[in-house]
């Protein structure tokens, strides 16, 4: 019996929520007007992306600057950036690269182990984690000491 006198109030007490929910998802789409989003703050590529590597038999942290599109070699693995990125002139520093990196197996077969974005403002967001060597981004930068590549 008591079941019955429930019914009512649990259909009636379901409406009202989910009449209730209607308004608010109303109100949310109106805050956020096309008209709001900010346009992207220009990006300067950079000739030459800069990296740090550590060697964790030895404990020997090393930089280097590779070119874009070139390949350096670091212990076992082959470093490659295909693009350097920093934010414009005044714009809050942001840096980051896309990388693809290699590794040189023992059978010495090429097996790429990494291919994507790294932020050099969170390095360990993405750095390559190897068994031996980990590889990070530091900086993009327009020249190097290290000369060009001919060609």
């Amino acid at each position: 019996m008591m079941w019955m006198k429930t019914r009512p109030f649990l259909a009636s007490a379901l409406a009202a929520s989910v009449m209730s929910a209607a308004p608010v998802a109303l109100a949310q789409e109106e805050l956020a007007p096309d008209a709001q989003f900010a346009t992207p703050t220009p990006r300067i590529k950079n000739p030459v992306a800069v990296f740090s590597g550590i060697d964790k038999i030895t404990g020997r942290i090393t930089s280097f600057d590779v070119y874009i599109d070139e390949t350096v070699q670091f212990g076992a693995l082959r470093v490659t950036p295909r693009v350097c990125l920093t934010a414009a002139e005044g714009e809050a520093e942001k840096t980051d690269a896309f990388v693809q990196v290699d590794e040189i197996t023992l059978d010495r077969k090429i097996q790429r182990i990494f291919s994507g974005w790294m932020f050099a403002d969170s390095p360990g967001l993405n750095a390559v984690e190897h068994p031996v060597y980990d590889v990070w981004l530091k900086s993009c930068k327009t020249d190097s000491d290290v000369p060009a590549p001919a060609g």
